[in-house]
C-alpha cells in the first residue's frame, strides 16, 4: 500500500532536448541561406545603382528642372508653373501633340502586319530562311540609316517614288504629307520588330493544341482565331505596347528627314523638346514637355498593365 506522502508528490518528466545534428543542420541551413543572400543583393546591386542612376535620378531631376527657368549656364531661375502654363498656351506644342496620335494610330498597324508576315515566314518550305532574312534586315538598320533611305525614296527629283508615279510628288516639304511619310518610313522597321517577337511566339506554341484542332477541322481563320492568336496573347499585349511607346517617343527619323518641318508641321513631343534644349538653350521648357511626354506614356502603361493584370486573373 502507498503511503500518502508518496501519492501527493508531482510526478515530473523528462525534456528530450533536440539532437546536437538538428541544431547544427538548422545552423548550417540558416548561413547558406544568409549566404545566397548575400550573393543575390551583390549580384543585383550593380543593375539597381545602374536603373537608380540613369532612369530614377534623370526622371526625378527632369520633374525638378521643369520648375525652373534655365538656359544650360546661368543660375536657374525658379518659375514655379509658368513652364507649364505657356506650354499648354503654345500652338507648336499641340501641333506635335496632334502628330503624335497620328503615328500611334498608324503604329497600331505594326502588330498585325508583324503578325501577318510571321504566319507567312513559319513553314516549313525551301528558301524560306532566305525570306526571313530579307523580312529581319530592316531590324538591325539604324533609324539614321532608313530616315536617308526615305529621304532619297521621296525626293521629287531623282527617287524612286517619282519614277513610279511617272512625277514627282514633294512628300517631305509639304505640310500635309511630311508627317505621314515620315511614319511610312518608320513602320517598316517596326513592322520588322513585330514581326520578330510573333515568330518567337509561335515557336512556343503547344502543338497538341494545334493538332486537336485540326483532327476537329479547325482550318483558316477558325484556326488563327480560336487556337493560335489565344496563345499568342502576351506576344500581341508586347507587340502592341513596344509600338505604342515607340510612336510616343518618335525622334531620330523626324530629326534625319525634316528636322521638325516643314514649319514644325511633321514636329512630335520629343523633337520638340529637344528643339528647345538645343537650339535655343531652354532647358526648364524642354524638361517641362519632356514631363508632359512622360505623363502620356505613364498614363498608357498603367492602363495596360491593369489590363493584364485583370487578364491573368
Amino acid at each position: 500500500m502507498l503511503s500518502p506522502s508518496s501519492t501527493m508528490q508531482p510526478s515530473t518528466e523528462t525534456v528530450e532536448s533536440p539532437p546536437a545534428s538538428t541544431t547544427a543542420a538548422r545552423q548550417t541551413g540558416g548561413r547558406s541561406a544568409a549566404r545566397r543572400n548575400r550573393a543575390a543583393f551583390w549580384f543585383l546591386a550593380p543593375a539597381c545603382l545602374m536603373t537608380l542612376v540613369y532612369v530614377l535620378y534623370p526622371i526625378l531631376y527632369t520633374i525638378y528642372l521643369s520648375f525652373f527657368s534655365w538656359d544650360g549656364m546661368t543660375t536657374p531661375q525658379f518659375v514655379g508653373l509658368a513652364n507649364y502654363v505657356e506650354l499648354f498656351h503654345a500652338p507648336t506644342f499641340y501641333t506635335a501633340l496632334k502628330n503624335n496620335l497620328a503615328w500611334l494610330l498608324m503604329f497600331l498597324l505594326a502588330p498585325p502586319m508583324g503578325l501577318a508576315i510571321a504566319l507567312y515566314l513559319n513553314q516549313k518550305v525551301r528558301g524560306m530562311r532566305v525570306m526571313k532574312s530579307l523580312f529581319f534586315a530592316p531590324f538591325v538598320l539604324s533609324g539614321v540609316v532608313v530616315g536617308l533611305m526615305f529621304s532619297w525614296f521621296y525626293d521629287p527629283s531623282f527617287g524612286l517614288l517619282t519614277l513610279l508615279l511617272g512625277h514627282g510628288i514633294p512628300v517631305l516639304g509639304d505640310a500635309r504629307y511630311a508627317t505621314f511619310g515620315i511614319i511610312f518610313a518608320a513602320l517598316w522597321p517596326q513592322t520588322a520588330y513585330c514581326m520578330i517577337l510573333f515568330l518567337t511566339g509561335l515557336t512556343a506554341l503547344n502543338n497538341d493544341q494545334v493538332e486537336a484542332a485540326r483532327m476537329e477541322g479547325a482550318r483558316g481563320w477558325s484556326m488563327l482565331r480560336y487556337v493560335i492568336l489565344p496563345q499568342l496573347r502576351s506576344t500581341t499585349f508586347m507587340a502592341f505596347v513596344v509600338s505604342i511607346i515607340g510612336a510616343l517617343r518618335s525622334f531620330d527619323l523626324i530629326s534625319v528627314m525634316t528636322s521638325g518641318g516643314p514649319y514644325e508641321s511633321s514636329t512630335v513631343l520629343a523633337y520638340y523638346a529637344y528643339d528647345q534644349a538645343i537650339k535655343y538653350y531652354r532647358q526648364g521648357y524642354s524638361a517641362a514637355v519632356a514631363v508632359t511626354l512622360f505623363a502620356i506614356m505613364l498614363v498608357y502603361i498603367i492602363y495596360q498593365l491593369r489590363r493584364m493584370l485583370r487578364a491573368e486573373r
